[in-house]
């Protein structure tokens, strides 16, 4: 967005004049909500999660935040969805047929679009809270991981889906590097597809004792990506999509990785920058053998060099940023400004549920922190032209529209937009953690947590509704993670404890 655009008020229309009103996106007064007992409310979680026989539904008299500067924001408007797709977003919509679902007291706005996370660890939340980089590779990769069998990453990946959909994330990146062998790819591929998310499948290598990962007997890393198109990924237009997770190595190495996601038309994700590991100029080599393009991701980006900073400008690539992992385990200074200096919009990502909270609340948080404490110290020593702040607003739109494109699907979700598809969250309003509301966008980035997430919609489909998931058995789903954990902690031969 431009800066007139984004630092007006979150709740008005573009060239309106600022009120108070405007930041209050209540719906207390203004356009008369739908009644309350109107036919075809939707009341509760066990309502039918799509439109019933084909009807649209309405949300009605929320504070809509489309994040598309075309349609603008509002204090007060509906939005129509038909089948999987928005048709409209404005105040005051017409649709006699539609089930309704009353968003008073809701910011309504794109769902959060996490663009990197290590969803096969999902039964390993919290067990590294204090670990390091290193720590990180010894138990959660090299310890629990060696011995991951297919059912436990399916419980993982499941599990760690339907937290993420919980916490108001429609949209993920699966960065899978458990391709211990082909059936450990099916089960992540089964536990995304169960749980009803948006996932971009990054195919990657396994994990085992030595960290030598392409020593796997089992596995069919790079190679098996060509599998995995023909079974699970022959089309686009579905809610799983495909990608490679590139291991890296030598650029010879990673260069074939590349060449294998491409052969089938996969996007590439590949993390770099990380540590002092991260200092060996790899997208310089990469370069060299004309590896760049604009269909790779970067992740964390910590500790490269300005040369590979511009080539990653240069060639249109995208970068995804995990503020608190980065900050927590020594990957390097997380270079939100570095990114916002080269004209780089970044996306955000959770990555390890092993050692960081997985809602992105805390994502936006951390990241608009760290941002401008790093202009406030360049501006404590002396430093003239040290960079604009950036605005919550901002932080917003990495977490949404960012995160769609650094996931290739910007064309698809991101925004509320007619014509894409209806990823989108209701965010209490009238909770004691954020009411009385006096901007919107400050409230999401600043004050809310996944407490707040009211109903969740992915494609159209009403998968969170009055705080609960739609048709989940959670007794299922706490038995599937509490046997894989107790199965991985016997075969990794790790005491189970939890104190």
């Amino acid at each position: 967005m431009n800066d007139a655009f984004s630092s007006a008020c979150p709740c008005c229309l573009p060239n309106r004049g600022l009120s108070r009103r405007q930041f209050l996106c209540t719906t207390a007064a203004g356009v008369a909500a739908a009644p309350a007992l109107a036919s075809g409310v939707i009341g509760s979680a066990e309502a039918a999660p799509r439109a019933q026989a084909g009807r649209p539904i309405l949300i009605k008299g929320g504070c809509v935040l489309s994040l598309d500067r075309a349609v603008g924001d509002f204090e007060q408007a509906d939005v129509l969805v038909e089948g999987k797709k928005i048709t409209a977003v404005k105040p005051n919509i017409s649709a006699p047929n539609a089930q309704v679902i009353d968003a008073k007291n809701r910011i309504v706005m794109p769902g959060l679009v996490d663009t990197h996370r290590h969803m096969w660890q999902g039964f390993l939340r919290n067990v590294l809270p204090d670990g390091s980089l290193e720590d990180y590779r010894n138990v959660v990769q090299r310890t629990f991981g060696a011995k991951m069998v297919p059912d436990d990453v399916y419980a993982a990946d499941l599990l760690s889906a339907l937290g993420a959909i919980d916490s108001g994330v429609t949209c993920i990146l699966d960065w899978s590097h458990i391709g211990n062998s082909p059936e450990h790819s099916d089960a992540c591929v089964k536990g995304l597809q169960e749980s009803g998310i948006r996932a971009v499948f990054a195919y990657g290598a396994g994990q085992n004792e030595s960290g030598r990962v392409m020593e796997i007997a089992t596995s069919k890393y790079p190679g098996d990506i060509g599998r995995l198109r023909k079974q699970y990924f022959s089309s686009d237009d579905q809610l799983t999509t495909l990608y490679l997770a590139a291991l890296g190595g030598s650029p010879e190495a990673t260069f074939a990785q590349f060449k294998a996601a491409r052969d089938v038309g996969a996007r590439i994700s590949i993390h770099v920058g990380v540590g002092e590991f991260g200092r060996n100029a790899l997208l310089e080599k990469l370069d060299a053998l004309k590896g760049l393009k604009d269909d790779t991701t970067y992740i964390h980006c910590c500790t490269l060099n300005d040369t590979e900073w511009k080539l990653i400008k240069d060639t249109g690539g995208t970068v995804s940023i995990a503020g608190y992992v980065e900050t927590l385990m020594g990957h390097g200074n997380p270079p939100v400004q570095k990114a916002i200096d080269l004209g780089i919009r970044p996306s955000l990502s959770v990555d390890v549920e092993t050692s960081v909270p997985n809602d992105f609340f805390t994502q936006m948080r951390t990241v608009l922190s760290l941002q401008k404490n790093e202009v406030w110290a360049r501006r404590l020593g002396g430093q003239k032209d040290a960079g604009k702040f950036l605005t919550a607003r901002e932080v917003v739109e990495f977490a949404t529209i960012e995160g769609a494109r650094a996931n290739g699907l910007d064309k698809k979700i991101g925004s509320l937009t007619p014509g894409k598809e209806a990823d989108i969250i209701m965010l209490r309003t009238d909770l004691l953690n954020v009411l009385p509301i006096n901007n919107a966008i400050g409230a999401v980035v600043t004050s809310m947590t996944a407490q707040n997430v009211d109903t969740v919609l992915i494609a159209g489909k009403v998968v969170k509704r009055n705080g609960k998931l739609v048709g989940v058995d959670m007794n299922r789903i706490a038995k599937l993670g509490r046997d894989a954990q107790a199965r991985n902690y016997k075969a990794a031969n790790v005491p189970d404890k939890r104190i």
